[in-house]
């Protein structure tokens, strides 16, 4: 990558880290769903520009349907999940969890899409599983007022991550960048109208929470789609993907500095195998074969 490229990813893992930390000041106040509609709401108003073309809109009335798919399963559940999992469990800690999103996308792609898994991912899938076993194996309490199911619920972003990624790669990858990200993210904002209005609080919503939520749609959505998806054509997919590793670190980082997030042994542990389990999946790292 170039000088430029690098300093983009740096850029695009602190906004997606920092999503983290706006999830988890404004989702108490605004509820789960009706954060995530201003999140895709004003995404979408700053990036339906974009298409403003008769080309691309035309694209985007061919693919209507695989695109308000697109954004259910990625955008919409994923992000929901992970506004309700903020309202009790901490930003860097989510985010630990969340990095395991490459390891469902090669187990979905190896069970359903048809994707080859070689033998060492099968061992980088299993530390990255066992890393996320020592994260949160101390808090898997899934009786009332535990932290067990909002663990499932980042691991339900996780799974949905897996599915969305694999069929955007298998039925979407035509597309450009614009109408991919413009087009699932209007589609969200749609989806989401009619809930969001419905679950919208009752009481006042806070200043900070309104200005976290704005920076969570402006700045770790709008900007970070255009930093992500400019990077991608730039540098290419392969460099892009290790934002995967870079992202919890910047979660971890902004929790500890801002919201006085703890850093245990534990969390530190987890992170470390979780990642590299991760890396060597995603073949980040290749391990070489025995010869005979």
């Amino acid at each position: 990558m170039t000088p430029a490229d690098t300093l983009r990813l740096v850029l695009l893992s602190s906004l997606w880290g920092m999503s983290f930390i706006f999830m988890r000041v404004a989702a108490p106040e605004f509820g789960p769903v009706p954060l995530v509609l201003v999140r895709m709401g004003i995404g979408a108003l700053l990036l339906v520009p974009l298409l403003l073309s008769v080309h691309y809109l035309r694209l985007v009335r061919e693919h209507w349907g695989r695109l308000f798919l697109l954004g259910l399963i990625n955008h919409v559940l994923p992000f929901s999940l992970l506004a309700l999992a903020t309202t009790r469990l901490e930003a860097g800690f989510t985010s630990l969890i969340n990095a395991t999103t490459p390891i469902f996308t090669a187990l979905l792609g190896a069970l359903f899409f048809a994707t080859p898994v070689q033998r060492q991912q099968y061992l980088g899938l299993a530390m990255a599983l066992f890393g996320v076993y020592v994260l949160s194996a101390d808090r898997l309490d899934f009786a009332l007022g535990g932290d067990g199911w909002f663990i499932l619920a980042v691991l339900g972003a996780t799974f949905c991550y897996g599915v969305a990624g694999n069929y955007a790669r298998m039925h979407l990858s035509h597309l450009p960048v614009r109408v991919l990200a413009a087009g699932s993210t209007a589609a969200s904002a749609l989806i989401l109208l009619v809930p969001g209005l419905l679950l919208w609080p009752a009481e006042p919503i806070s200043g900070l929470a309104w200005g976290n939520g704005l920076a969570l749609a402006v700045l770790s959505t709008t900007v970070a789609f255009l930093l992500y998806f400019g990077l991608i054509a730039s540098a290419g997919a392969t460099a892009t993907s290790t934002v995967t590793f870079l992202v919890p670190v910047s979660a971890l980082f902004w929790g500890y500095l801002i919201l006085d997030e703890t850093l245990s042994l534990q969390i530190i542990a987890g992170m470390i195998i979780t990642l590299a389990g991760t890396a060597i999946a995603t073949r980040m790292i290749r391990l070489r074969a025995r010869r005979a």
